[in-house]
Parts: C-alpha cells; structure tokens; sequence
C-alpha cells in the first residue's frame, strides 16, 4: 500500500474555511485531494439524502452559499444525520469514503468502537483513533474541517497555506495508509 500525508485544518466558522479553500485553489493545489466536512444546518431531524456529482445541490440555513460552492469545487459530497451531532455535510474525495462506510453499516456491520460514518471514513484514510474523536468533536462544536491528502511535500505546502487562514487547530498525520476496510466494522448482532 501506498503511503500518503493528510494535513486536517479546523476552523471554527465557515468563512475562515472558505477562505482557506480559496487559498488552496489560488495556490495551485489540485483540489480532488481535499475534502470540507462541517454542520449542514437543517432544520429537519431526518437524514436527508445523498448528493451525487451530478445533482444540484440545495442547502438549508445561513450556510447554503458557502456548502453549494464547495460542492462544485470539490467534486461531489454527500449530507447525513450523525446521532448526537446532527446534519454534516461532507464535499470532497472523503465523501466516498463516507458513503462507504454508511453502505457498510446498511450492508450488515455496524461501527464499532464510537466512531460515526465520518469517523470511520477519516479512520480509513489512515488517521488514528483518537485524532478522529477529536475532529468529530470540532464538528460537533459547530466547527469545520478542511482536510487534504497527497503527497508529503504537495500536503507540507498545503500545510503552510492552512496555517496561514485563522485555523485553530492544524494537524499533520504523516506517511499514512489506508485502513484496512473491516478493520472498524464488526458483523451486526442477530
């Protein structure tokens, strides 16, 4: 398996986030690495629904400007419920992996461990456990999280631009693998 660096930014308001995705572009960065994962602000207390690429995307609350640019910039996402912490979007290449796990758990496992559908997607992007806890508890708390993978020295400079857009936190896990894809799933009781 291929090794790889994330770099995850949180941000505690959606403009600092935006502001920093609009850095990253400027800057060059090829944005099918990075993904944007926050609150989506509904009203409602269903799940939604999944988004596709090719779907408009129609958001809700103060939010929807900020939610609909990111998802044409950023490759498709995908809007969800999470117990206890609410709607959360994701745009992004770690959308896939969000669905994924949310298809693992339709499928017959269950997420074990406290890790929710978006735990288990920055789990199996390589970031340990207790990072993932942390991340979703920024989410949780309102906050946002701008996440890029890739090559060490395209995320070192990734790095420099997230660190200079008001993150108040910054985290670089380096030279992660893919976790194995069972590895935080365990079979459903019957």
């Amino acid at each position: 398996m291929n090794s790889y660096d994330v770099v995850i930014a949180t941000f505690d308001d959606h403009q600092k986030a935006n502001v920093a995705v609009s850095k990253l572009i400027d800057g060059g960065f090829n944005m099918k690495g990075f993904s944007v994962i926050g609150k989506g602000y509904h009203t409602e207390e269903k799940i939604i629904g999944f988004y596709n690429i090719g779907d408009r995307m129609k958001m809700w609350g103060k939010y929807g400007a900020f939610w609909g640019a990111l998802w044409g910039l950023l490759f498709g996402g995908v809007f969800f419920a999470i117990p206890v912490i609410g709607p959360v979007v994701v745009v992004g290449h770690l959308a896939a992996l969000v669905i994924a796990a949310i298809e693992g758990v339709v499928e017959g496992a269950v997420v074990v461990g406290g890790l929710s559908a978006l735990g288990a997607a920055l789990f199996d992007y390589g970031i340990p456990k207790d990072s993932v806890i942390k991340y979703e508890a920024a989410v949780k708390a309102d906050g946002f999280l701008v996440v890029g993978h890739g090559p060490a020295d395209e995320m070192a400079r990734a790095r420099a631009v997230l660190q200079s857009s008001g993150a108040t936190r910054l985290d670089m896990h380096q030279a992660v693998s893919p976790a194995v894809a069972t590895s935080h799933l365990a079979p459903a009781a019957t």
